[in-house]
């Protein structure tokens, strides 16, 4: 008997260990009852515990859950305080997940989860059983501002990288999207043919132009196909958010990149240039844009031309364009040039004007008299600014009759109001030569008026030096050489004369450009003789040269 009941509580304990099951793993149960968002469950061996329905539910969804349903729970002990067993769906449901997951990760699948928290840097998410990481970076393709949207939506995820030992995993939502995006942009890119009309989403604004959501891809509006005018910045034409016509201008079928153009589909106006601005007509136009080589004018829109620097100002030559014109100030230009191919017009600006060395020409013959103010003064002469904005030289030698230039020029300071006579205009090389010396007039022409070469003048000595006399006739100065004081040579003495002394002197040069007239009393006397001579006979016939001057000074005399 006592062997039966050995053998019996054997039995019996074996029965326990076989039946009871171990704390720490996975068993079955039956849901026996659902009360106050529990479900109890009996798990054998008349040991039940409780779970909250939500450790049953999927992410994202509700729990469907039935009494008489059997369900896998993880036993964390067979007894507590309260006589229950410690069970827990949601630690039976982590080992089962792991399990799915390093299959779907093994085999590169994507699996379903809800994000359900924040934490730094990133959201937690519920892969049914198993928490994993969601970087922020790895939400969308774009940062996302507000992630709340998102927040317990079933959705599929990418597994990145996961570690069991450390009960790590990090999952990416971005990577479905771009794998989505692409297959979608394939398909949108498919349908499209460069030359297409389509319509678009302006999505976003940049200098350079904007992007245009074309349902799934986006393709760039570069600025310049965007109208045929100037356009400074996309933002003058479109707004984010508005739908527009566009057309495909290229598909680069390896970067899938797109590029379209909304000018493409209005007019060209340069079909039309040629006939409109001829050359040499004058147009109203709008300047646009400035630049160190010029200015840029709209003709009408989408057509534009440069005036370049060398064509904007007869008088202002090395100025700064924006010196000029200034931006959006209309302007009359003349069409200089017209380059269909390269799409240019070239245009001036001082076409339209007249040239005013032309008409200072018109207006102020040589001779005229002019007065302006001293613009700069140089090392060989005066700069006088004129009417007209323009400029005339006075060279030094134009400054005075006496003396030299480089001596008075001294006495003008820039700014000094001068007068001046007009003495050349060269319109071609937009020079005009003025005289401030012409006004008094000139005393050399004055004072040698009616003296020609050969005449004999009556002068009054000024100076006496070694090599000459210096004498002045109606205030024009000359000098005598030594040698040209007798044809005697014993009287070819200064010292002879005296200042104050009035001399006759034989005229033999007038130079007007060096002012000088050359005088000789040796001439004088030579010729007085060689007329004595003529007068009252030969030198030959005997009678002595002395009896012969003697006779013509006698009648002189009488």
């Amino acid at each position: 008997m006592a062997n039966t009941m050995e053998e019996f509580e054997a039995l019996l304990n074996e029965s326990f260990e076989m039946d009871t099951p171990a704390e720490g793993s996975v068993v079955k149960g039956k849901v026996i009852s659902i009360e106050a968002g529990q479900a109890i469950i009996d798990v054998g061996y008349k040991m039940e515990g409780r779970v909250d329905l939500k450790e049953f539910a999927n992410p994202g969804e509700e729990a469907e859950l039935a009494v008489g349903d059997t369900v896998e729970v993880f036993l964390r002990q067979v007894e507590n305080a309260r006589g229950e067993a410690v069970i827990s769906r949601e630690m039976a449901r982590r080992e089962e997940a792991w399990d799915r997951l390093e299959k779907a990760y093994a085999d590169e699948l994507r699996v379903d989860g809800a994000i359900f928290g924040r934490v730094k840097g990133g959201f937690t998410v519920d892969l049914g059983g198993a928490v994993a990481f969601l970087p922020g970076s790895q939400v969308d393709v774009r940062p996302v501002r507000d992630a709340g949207p998102l927040m317990g939506l079933k959705q599929p995820f990418q597994i990145l990288k996961m570690d069991r030992r450390r009960g790590n995993i990090v999952v990416s939502r971005r990577a479905i999207l771009e794998e989505s995006r692409a297959e979608q942009r394939a398909e949108v890119i498919g349908n499209l043919t460069e030359g297409q009309e389509v319509d678009g989403v302006v999505k976003n604004i940049t200098e350079y132009g904007a992007f245009v959501d074309l349902g799934g891809v986006d393709g760039l509006l570069h600025v310049t196909d965007m109208a045929w005018r100037r356009v400074n910045h996309p933002s003058e034409i479109l707004t984010i958010g508005e739908t527009i016509k566009v057309q495909v201008i290229k598909i680069n079928k390896e970067t899938h990149r797109i590029s379209l153009g909304m000018k493409q589909l209005q007019d060209d106006p340069w079909d039309a240039v040629e006939a409109k601005f001829s050359l040499g007509s004058v147009h109203q136009g709008r300047v646009t844009n400035i630049t160190d080589y010029g200015a840029f004018v709209e003709l009408e829109a989408g057509v534009e031309g440069l005036v370049h620097v060398s064509e904007m100002s007869w008088t202002k030559k090395n100025v700064h364009p924006g010196k000029i014109v200034s931006t959006s100030q209309e302007v009359e230009v003349m069409v200089l040039e017209i380059d269909s191919t390269k799409r240019r017009v070239s245009l001036g600006l001082k076409q339209t004007q007249r040239n005013p060395w032309e008409v200072f020409a018109e207006t102020h013959p040589e001779g005229t008299e002019v007065e302006g103010e001293v613009k700069n003064i140089t090392e060989f002469g005066l700069f006088i600014g004129l009417e007209g904005d323009i400029d005339g030289m006075v060279h030094l030698s134009d400054l005075t009759w006496e003396g030299r230039g480089e001596d008075v020029i001294g006495d003008f300071r820039k700014g000094d109001v001068v007068k001046a006579k007009v003495a050349e205009v060269d319109v071609e090389k937009e020079r005009i030569s003025l005289s401030i010396k012409a006004l008094d007039g000139d005393p050399f022409a004055e004072a040698v008026g009616g003296v020609k070469r050969g005449s004999v003048i009556t002068v009054e000595v000024t100076k006496i030096e070694d090599g000459g006399i210096e004498v002045d006739y109606e205030g024009a100065k000359s000098f005598i050489r030594r040698s040209d004081l007798s044809r005697d040579r014993a009287e070819q003495r200064p010292e002879r004369f005296g200042v104050g002394d009035k001399v006759d002197v034989r005229v033999t040069n007038i130079d007007s450009k060096t002012r000088k007239l050359g005088l000789s009393i040796k001439a004088r006397e030579i010729a007085e003789e060689k007329e004595a001579v003529e007068q009252f006979g030969s030198s030959d016939s005997g009678a002595s040269l002395g009896d012969i001057l003697g006779a013509a000074l006698k009648g002189g005399d009488e």
